[in-house]
């Protein structure tokens, strides 16, 4: 940007799972360009803490705002708490996820039913919860984060990779009955991203999924804010119902 230009001056991104990792550079892309920021997490002290540093680094507001995203109680209040605060949604980022791998002859029901409730059932119930502000905004756009498991699956992850696959038809359908609203919802695909949650990985996974990489190297967090804020922007006008990989080629001709 050039002369102090914030595309994003007075819009308000709410990003889940942002305290930290990918969703906190969403955070920050997006307050780069002037947006107030709602940073949302399962911790209010990680929020707090993570809103207070966007605030005072990009002088923009910031609120941090603890919400469990599978529950529909929390997520109503969390909407009811940013329309006083904050007064509307634009961007709302539905980016929480976690992963709990295992083979499937292993795979404890448990860990399946959290990785769907986290992944999948989340997304449903905060776009649920924000629709009626999102109407109401202008710019309006939804981005659920996905991943190339979700395109492609893998091994040990029937549960993450079902979760993420179901993610991208969730997207369509919020893209197909919303336009006419105004509201654009796209997903974004990740490759191997190196976060705190992809370190927990054992090193020969995170080494042999590198080597599956074309480009030669894992993707940063910037990789991934950096296309969310354009498909926040008004580039992104024409852009709905649409899969967006970014992973270094890895997932190059399905």
């Amino acid at each position: 940007m050039s002369n102090g230009d914030k595309p994003f001056k007075d819009k308000v991104g709410l990003v889940t799972g942002s305290a930290r990792g990918i969703g906190r550079s969403i955070a920050e892309d997006l307050a780069d360009w002037g947006a107030n920021i709602v940073v949302l997490d399962v911790k209010q002290a990680d929020c707090d803490k993570t809103a207070a540093e966007i605030a005072d680094r990009y002088k923009v507001k910031a609120i941090g705002l603890q919400c469990n995203v599978v529950n529909k109680d929390e997520a109503s209040a969390a909407a009811d708490k940013v329309k006083t605060e904050m007064g509307t949604v634009n961007f709302l980022i539905n980016n929480a996820g976690i992963i709990r791998d295992n083979l499937l002859i292993r795979m404890k029901e448990e860990e399946w039913d959290l990785v769907i409730d986290v992944n999948l059932k989340g997304p449903f119930v905060m776009t649920q919860a924000f629709l009626r502000l999102l109407m109401k905004a202008e710019p309006a756009r939804v981005v659920n984060i996905s991943s190339v498991s979700g395109l492609l699956g893998q091994v040990g992850q029937a549960n993450y990779s079902s979760s993420k696959a179901g993610l991208l038809g969730f997207t369509r359908v919020v893209a197909r009955e919303y336009a006419s609203k105004g509201i654009l919802c796209n997903a974004i695909c990740p490759g191997f991203i190196q976060t705190d949650m992809t370190g927990s990985l054992d090193e020969k996974v995170q080494e042999e999924l590198k080597k599956m990489i074309p480009v030669g190297r894992a993707g940063q967090v910037k990789d991934i804010s950096r296309v969310v804020r354009f498909l926040c922007s008004e580039d992104s006008g024409y852009i709905t119902g649409n899969v967006i990989r970014v992973d270094g080629g890895s997932a190059t001709g399905i």
